[in-house]
């Protein structure tokens, strides 16, 4: 079928009216004839004749595929092994590129540690709740906290706190707390556990 000057604002509206209901100029598959339109277009059409323009980026596309695909094809079939796992490595590259696009982003895990005190005294008279209300530390989630039997009426205090271990270090806290010289005698770490 002959379209005119495809040139023209008039041969262009006979080819958008053409396409209107059909893919292709000639059955249900691109052929020469498409191709020979492609080429007598010479440019992307205006965005008016909204059939023209859609036809000719199909086209258009395609073309630069069956290109990428027939390259590809030479590379393999007649080029040497570098040349194979050159082609091969750049498809896996981009195949892998794709898929990293595409892979929902998922947040960093915080690291955190559950840790179990054991703050013993120097008497029985040590105020062990004015101790535990004193201790003040950022980042630091207390759990539940006791007061354990030792012996002669002495308690000591058994804490457990949750902290994010990029905020706070056990060094920091044991620091903070032995700071209380005047309540405890010592600190040590009953338990330690990776969350």
């Amino acid at each position: 079928m002959g379209f005119g000057g495809l040139k023209s604002p008039i041969g262009l509206q006979v080819l958008n009216n053409y396409l209107a209901d059909k893919s292709y100029t000639e059955g249900y598959v691109p052929s020469q004839a498409d191709v020979a339109v492609f080429e007598a277009v010479s440019g992307p059409p205006p965005a008016d004749p909204y059939h023209t323009l859609c036809g000719y980026n199909h086209i258009k596309h395609r073309r630069k595929w069956h290109c990428i695909v027939k390259m590809m094809m030479t590379l393999i079939l007649f080029g040497s092994d570098d040349e194979e796992s050159k082609v091969t490595k750049t498809l896996r590259e981009v195949r892998l590129a794709q898929y990293e696009s595409k892979k929902p982003k998922k947040p960093a895990l915080v690291a955190k540690s559950s840790i179990l005190l054991d703050v013993k005294p120097w008497d029985d008279e040590t105020d062990m709740a004015k101790l535990e209300k004193s201790i003040q530390v950022g980042g630091l989630v207390w759990g539940s906290s006791k007061l354990v039997p030792v012996g002669y009426g002495i308690k000591k205090l058994q804490i457990q706190y949750v902290v994010g271990n990029d905020k706070v270090g056990t060094d920091m806290l044991e620091e903070q707390i032995t700071a209380f010289e005047d309540y405890l005698q010592s600190m040590d770490v009953a338990a330690f556990n990776k969350i």
